[in-house]
């Protein structure tokens, strides 16, 4: 696999809940995505790893702007999600996915690898 996916869980209104995507050689370009039954799947935040001097640029749906970090393990091919004062409607299958590429985007025919879904459930 490409991508390895890992973490979600259930949790409680206002709690946390972190992803982790290992990712092998060759992208640049990491975006979790989400996905409710029924409903299309939607970009949640991104992260392009393939600035200079070791800097990266960071994206982010509305939805979760202020309570969503994405970031890339330093040293390490791995990037995080971590979910801090979930709601209710943060529940969905989470996945990750990567790309070459340098301009944001949160469209999933954009994405060539992806890892396999991760349940998110906030509940109370």
């Amino acid at each position: 696999d490409h991508l390895v996916s890992s973490g979600g869980g259930s949790v409680l209104p206002g709690g946390s809940l972190r992803l982790s995507c290992e990712y092998r050689r060759g992208t640049n370009y990491m975006t979790w995505f989400r996905q409710i039954p029924g409903k299309e799947r939607v970009g949640v935040a991104s992260i392009y790893t393939g600035n200079l001097k070791d800097t990266v640029t960071t994206f982010y749906a509305d939805a979760v702007k202020g309570r969503f970090t994405i970031s890339q393990e330093s040293g390490q091919k791995k990037v995080h999600l971590q979910m801090n004062s979930l709601q209710l409607e943060d529940t969905a299958m989470y996945y990750c996915a990567a790309r070459v590429g340098v301009v944001h985007s949160f469209r999933g025919e954009d994405f060539k690898y992806w890892g396999r879904g991760i349940q998110v459930t906030v509940s109370s």
